[in-house]
């Protein structure tokens, strides 16, 4: 008998770890258990090792094997891939047996194309959802599959932002949506010299090769030596029907932890958005939501979703980090995982499993990294220190501790200055390839994003300082370009009231502020 490269959701649990990845084993298990999972099927990390081993190609049998599978989703949610009367689309994400989080790739809404894109205005009459979907998909694939550079297409969303006087991507009407997929088009024949493939099938099979070749990026390689997580792993992929946060305003995607993964707290403590999708949450190009908050927006969808949190921590016996959608009024569960943490709040948690009868002493004792036990003993401010201190901009508390250094913009000017001093990573939003440059960095600061952006699960997971979601401050990561630079110059920070300053308060060289000498995580000032 061959081996078998492809599991539906439904033939997992979370004992495959190895086989399915952390994401798909604990998709199966939530699966079986009757939760509300979008359905789906799972490729195993042995056709990644595969894919390697066939010089980087995914071999006849496991493509036939995935298009098997892929019929099986199609009857059970009797839809047809690539069928504009009743399109089945579906997101492509990566999930190794090791936590990875932030740092390999997602595309969502493959399967769209114009036809299909058409034929969905016809069966929802929401042309705004349905080209909100298309261009996210054609950024994604460009990205992750295509390797085009994103902040290009983000480029373009603000000039047309910019002609319609509009701030935010939610702002933009239906018609701004079919000018951004014929501008995002437009833009990747000119860079590609072909036209954006429109063949579902084709979509499907290269962002499945793309998923196998984020394992071996510079970014996860970097994240795997950090970590200690062998290069022969690999990484699975799950292909699972969509759901769509996008859907309008009785739709949403959040992500959310059982327990604060800060402080150790046991709350439910997470941000979600309404109208959008998971990649505006974990960017943090939109300012999010409390968690709380969702008993407001939809309190059966708030207490059916703290009915699964509870269920799930007590499974698994540990913090949950969970990602979830609620589409036109239904929650669905896309993940959840064990929780990244601050040393402090492992510590926390570990103690209170234990006095709570979840898990042994020495359960307990497994759970927390020797290493990182020094982190809780990470710089802080004094209360004198925070009496006499001016705040000058005041974000959200996304990750403990203390930091100061020059500031630089980009990871890779962070990296090549670290030799040199403390250096702290200031960015709009950070991004997977920030991991670098987030490694070599007393703190992180950034003007967008919250306490479940990839900035402040990261630098959490790192032990780094993180203040996220500044709004007073103003990265323009365009200068370089003005300047024909391929970096941005160091230190300029635009501040409400203040002339631009080419060094951070705190820094040598910077004239008075001297109790703001570093990230301060206890209030979120900077």
């Amino acid at each position: 008998m061959s081996k078998k490269f492809v599991y539906l959701f439904s033939e997992g649990n979370k004992d495959m770890r190895e086989l399915l990845g952390g994401k798909g084993a604990n998709l199966a298990e939530m699966t079986n258990a009757g939760m509300p999972v979008p359905k789906g099927f799972t490729i195993t990390t042995e056709a990644c090792t595969q894919y390697y081993e066939d010089g980087r190609a995914i071999n006849a049998d496991i493509q036939q094997e995935i298009l098997d599978k892929l019929t099986i989703l199609e009857e059970q949610d009797a839809k047809r891939f690539g069928d504009p009367e009743n399109p089945l689309l579906v997101s492509v994400r990566s999930g190794a047996r090791a936590s990875m989080p932030g740092m390999m790739d997602t595309i969502l809404s493959l399967g769209i194309n114009d036809t299909v894109a058409q034929g969905l205005v016809k069966l929802t009459n929401n042309p705004r959802f349905v080209y909100d979907s298309y261009r996210r998909f054609i950024q994604m694939f460009s990205d992750v599959v295509m390797e085009l550079d994103k902040r290009s297409f983000e480029r373009i969303i603000d000039e047309v932002k910019a002609k319609r006087g509009v701030a935010l991507d939610s702002e933009l009407t239906a018609e701004d949506m079919q000018e951004l997929v014929a501008r995002f088009k437009e833009y990747y024949r000119s860079q590609k010299g072909e036209d954006f493939p429109q063949e579902p099938k084709v979509q499907l099979m290269e962002a499945v090769q793309a998923v196998f070749r984020s394992w071996d990026n510079p970014r996860a390689q970097v994240y795997r030596a950090m970590n200690d997580i062998p290069a022969d792993w690999g990484t699975a992929v799950n292909v699972q029907t969509m759901v769509f946060g996008n859907w309008g305003d009785d739709s949403g995607t959040g992500v959310a932890f059982t327990r604060n993964p800060t402080t150790g707290e046991k709350e439910l403590y997470g941000d979600f958005l309404m109208n959008a999708q998971g990649e505006d949450v974990v960017a943090g190009i939109r300012r999010t939501s409390d968690i709380s908050e969702l008993k407001k927006v939809n309190p059966a969808v708030y207490e059916e979703f703290v009915d699964i949190a509870t269920r799930l921590e007590n499974h698994y016996r540990d913090m949950q980090d969970m990602e979830f959608t609620i589409e036109r009024g239904h929650l669905y569960m896309l993940q959840t995982r064990n929780g990244k943490r601050t040393p402090g709040a492992a510590l926390k948690i570990a103690v209170a499993l234990v006095k709570e009868g979840m898990i042994s002493e020495q359960e307990a004792l497994m759970m927390l990294e020797p290493e990182s036990l020094d982190a809780v003993l990470h710089d802080n401010f004094t209360k004198d220190a925070l009496a006499q201190a001016t705040p000058i901009a005041t974000g959200v508390p996304a990750s403990p501790g203390a930091g100061c250094g020059a500031a630089y913009f980009t990871a890779e000017d962070c990296e090549a200055n670290a030799k040199n001093g403390p250096v702290v990573l200031v960015r709009q939003e950070t991004s997977t390839e920030d991991i670098v440059g987030m490694q070599v960095s007393e703190g992180v600061l950034t003007a967008h994003g919250g306490r479940a952006s990839h900035a402040a699960v990261v630098a959490r997971g790192m032990g780094r300082c993180c203040v996220a979601g500044v709004a007073e401050l103003v990265v323009d990561e365009d200068q370089d370009r003005r300047t024909g630079r391929r970096h941005h110059p160091r230190g300029r920070l635009p501040l409400p009231g203040r002339q631009h300053r080419q060094r951070l308060p705190g820094q040598a060289g910077h004239r008075g502020g001297q109790h703001l000498r570093r990230l301060r995580h206890h209030h979120g000032v900077v």
